[in-house]
């Protein structure tokens, strides 16, 4: 089991140089890969480009490049500029994101996410491979069929062989498909606990198309607090946590509340929501439970941190990637020395 770090977005308050900083120190422990995430705020592609020229070994993966943000054929244009550019180490993940960043930031209708994500999967793999692109799909069509355009060919070649690609899923068929067309599954709120029915879905999507596990990359990110009180260590993660079980998405369709109800926190996960939407948000925080976070996170010192890294990797866990979260940029590096120490003992 591999390690990351992921950076998720940038936004007004934070300190570019901070994370360079951040992802060096992860690049020396020898952290495999840097993810950086995108929502409203910074993109994850020019991110990773300004980390790629001050980086030598790390790979980089974006986490996500959402779907409605790009065509599918720009994206394979920045997938292969970020290869080449970074000799050969980019991961290319994908997301549909939700309704309300879907359709208020983007103005693209969440509408047939599953299906949108196959044919745009269907264009990016095309392009990237080399392919001229001609697509007829309900959501794509490529050239179109009344005007004067003609199907054309990515004018340049990833470094790589083939680029990596990943897909953010949480929802049953949404992880069958990453398992049928992806190397890689991002993860969000994964515990050891109930990771076997995922990992059930992804291996179906795998034998449909004749393949094993072998290979596939399990990517859950966790929030990092290293302490000697676990109970302490919750706090800092409780806002992470009630933004997602509460605020990603209208109270009718929230995949990470659907998520934590599967999980058995029904009651938790509405009390949550309601607060949250309510713009009660502090209070929302104070009532996500302590067990949810401690399942979801690596809390602890390094012994306990060993431990569960530990349960991870025999759970399926291929890449560890954790978020830290400390009161400021030297304990956030302190953080991810004492997690490389605790890899180091498994």
């Amino acid at each position: 089991m591999r390690l990351g770090l992921n950076l998720g977005y940038m936004v007004a308050a934070d300190d570019p140089a901070g994370q360079l900083r951040l992802t060096r120190h992860a690049e020396e422990l020898g952290f495999d890969v840097v993810w950086a995430a995108e929502a409203y705020g910074s993109d994850s592609p020019t991110v990773l480009a300004w980390l790629a020229g001050q980086t030598t070994r790390i790979d980089l993966g974006a986490a996500v490049m959402q779907i409605p943000g790009r065509t599918p054929a720009m994206t394979a244009m920045t997938a292969a500029s970020l290869d080449v550019l970074s000799g050969g180490r980019f991961r290319l993940g994908l997301g549909v994101s939700g309704p309300q960043v879907s359709e208020g930031w983007h103005g693209v209708r969440f509408a047939r996410p599953l299906e949108r994500t196959r044919e745009y999967l269907d264009v990016v793999t095309t392009a990237l491979a080399g392919g001229t692109v001609r697509y007829e799909g309900r959501h794509h069509q490529l050239p179109l069929p009344d005007g004067p355009g003609k199907a054309l060919r990515l004018m340049m070649r990833p470094v790589s062989e083939h680029v990596p690609v990943y897909l953010a899923a949480v929802g049953p068929k949404n992880l069958r498909l990453a398992g049928e067309r992806a190397d890689g599954w991002l993860a969000v709120f994964y515990t050891a606990e109930h990771a076997a029915e995922q990992l059930a879905e992804i291996a179906a999507g795998r034998e449909s198309v004749g393949l094993g596990m072998d290979g596939f990359d399990v990517v859950p990110t966790f929030p990092l607090v290293v302490g000697d009180d676990v109970a302490s260590c919750v706090d800092p993660v409780r806002g992470y946590a009630a933004l997602y079980l509460g605020g990603m998405g209208s109270r009718e369709q929230n995949f990470y509340n659907q998520l934590a109800v599967r999980m058995g926190y029904g009651e938790e996960a509405a009390l949550v929501q309601d607060l949250y939407l309510d713009r009660r948000h502090r209070e929302a925080a104070a009532a996500v439970p302590a067990e949810f976070v401690d399942a979801t996170s690596l809390l602890g010192d390094r012994a306990r941190l060993t431990d569960r890294l530990a349960a991870l990797r025999d759970s399926g866990v291929t890449t560890a990637t954790v978020t830290p979260f400390a009161r400021d940029l030297d304990a956030r590096c302190d953080a991810l020395t004492v997690l490389a120490e605790a890899h180091a003992a498994l």
